[in-house]
């Protein structure tokens, strides 16, 4: 399993944990955040996390993942 792939399955995981649907996952470069989630469960997250130790990348996961079943007010994570 790739980096790529692996880290897809543990946000899989974690939205099972967190019973909560994800529509998509992405791993691309982004500029000036982490992740981000859309309304529709499309979740975004940036390449360099791939190479964050695995407590950084869970607590990135379950921010974005509890985007799903509490929206921010604001609209950006």
């Amino acid at each position: 399993m790739t980096d790529r792939e692996t880290f897809a399955q543990r946000t899989r995981d974690w939205a099972a944990r967190l019973d909560v649907r994800v529509q998509a996952i992405a791993i691309r470069k982004m500029r000036r955040k982490w992740a981000s989630c859309s309304t529709a469960g499309r979740l975004t997250f940036d390449e360099s996390l791939l190479s964050k130790p695995g407590q950084l990348q869970d607590y990135v996961i379950v921010h974005e993942l509890l985007h799903l079943s509490v929206p921010a007010s604001s609209g950006r994570s």
